[in-house]
């Protein structure tokens, strides 16, 4: 059992932070710059960790001042400070989460409770809607990031097909404007700056 619990509890703490959308949205600018394995999948992981513990700090910080600081002192019961510490994590995914998914999943659990307070909505409840969120906000952020890229395929298959150039791969003639585009927008700034401001602190 606790080696089970150990296989599952990475997947599970990456569940409730802000991971999930960070590595789904690079993977689609990957996808929409052309560039194959380039960055690899180690570095794609290695940023969206790094960002991950950027956007997570406020909350991490909270529930080290409150949970595990008074426990490591004899200040706090074990059980009171798991209890502690998943409010934190509950409260910034209820914060980061839609209300339509949080009402889905509430109705799926049966519950007919209505919620006064975030702290009132259970944890088997806020953790799927969260995950559920993340995705849709995920691939919402995809389709823009992939918008001008696709103009750019689009644009450079029609001059080549108005030129008689059809055995010339549009995609290698359209990867080195994509990447000048990419460079003089600061590309990276953009997406990092806009992915950390899409979240609400804990």
């Amino acid at each position: 059992i606790l080696m089970s619990a150990l296989t599952i509890l990475p997947s599970l703490v990456l569940g409730m932070t802000s991971f999930t959308r960070i590595i789904i949205v690079m993977s689609i600018l990957r996808q929409a710059l052309g560039t194959q394995q380039t960055p690899p999948n180690q570095v794609i992981i290695a940023i969206s960790l790094f960002l991950t513990f950027f956007i997570m700090a406020p909350t991490f910080n909270k529930i080290y001042d409150d949970a595990a600081l008074p426990y490591m002192n004899n200040e706090l019961a074990a059980k009171d400070a798991v209890n502690t510490a998943s409010k934190q994590i509950k409260s910034f995914m209820v914060k980061n989460t839609r209300k339509t998914d949080l009402i889905m999943f509430s109705d799926l659990a049966g519950d007919q409770l209505k919620y006064d307070k975030p702290e009132d909505i259970p944890f088997r409840v806020a953790l799927p809607a969260f995950m559920t969120s993340e995705l849709k906000t995920a691939f919402q952020i995809g389709f823009l990031i992939f918008l001008p890229f696709l103009v750019i395929d689009m644009v450079i298959a029609s001059i080549l097909m108005s030129l008689g150039m059809m055995m010339l791969s549009p995609m290698l003639i359209a990867l080195p404007f994509k990447l000048l585009l990419f460079v003089l927008v600061d590309g990276w700034a953009m997406t990092v700056g806009s992915l950390v401001s899409t979240f609400s602190a804990g």
